[in-house]
Parts: C-alpha cells; structure tokens; sequence
C-alpha cells in the first residue's frame, strides 16, 4: 500500500540553474536577479542593475520568463551605454 505524504508548507526546491541565469526571487517583489551560486540553504542572486547580492530561499525562486529577459537586457545595454561598468 503505497504511503500517502503529508503536505508540505513549503513550495519544492527548483533543480539548481546555472551560473548567470535570470530568475525571479517571488519573496522580494519579483526582483529579477543574476543566479551565481549555492549559499548553504539559500541561492546567491545579483541584482541585474548591479549592485549587492542577495540570498534567496529557492523554494520562492522562478525563472525569468521571456518579457523579464527583455527587460534586463535593456536594463543592460542602457548602464553599457552610459558608461557604467557591470
């Protein structure tokens, strides 16, 4: 008889994504970040507009969907341009 689990409070872990993916931290507003690594529990996560990372828990993390994508390559090209180094 197979064995029925008990619901979990917390959302399941996504498989871990390679360095210099765009994801979605759902815990912080949406914020797209930059995935660079395992931090014990957490996901270390650049902000794509530079600045400091962050932790994230990876159960509250997704991947960036194609309009987000977009919108950090501007983001992007736009501090390129100006001369700001990422």
């Amino acid at each position: 008889m197979p064995l029925e689990r008990e619901p979990s409070d917390h959302p399941a872990h996504p498989p871990v994504p390679l360095p210099g993916t765009l994801v979605v931290d759902t815990q912080r507003g949406d914020r797209v970040g930059e995935f660079r690594g395992v931090a014990g529990p957490y996901w270390s996560l650049r902000p794509v507009r530079g600045g400091a990372e962050w932790e994230a828990d990876p159960a509250h993390v997704r991947p960036a969907d194609a309009r987000e994508h977009l919108h950090a390559a501007t983001a992007i090209a736009n501090r390129r341009s100006a001369g700001e180094w990422l």
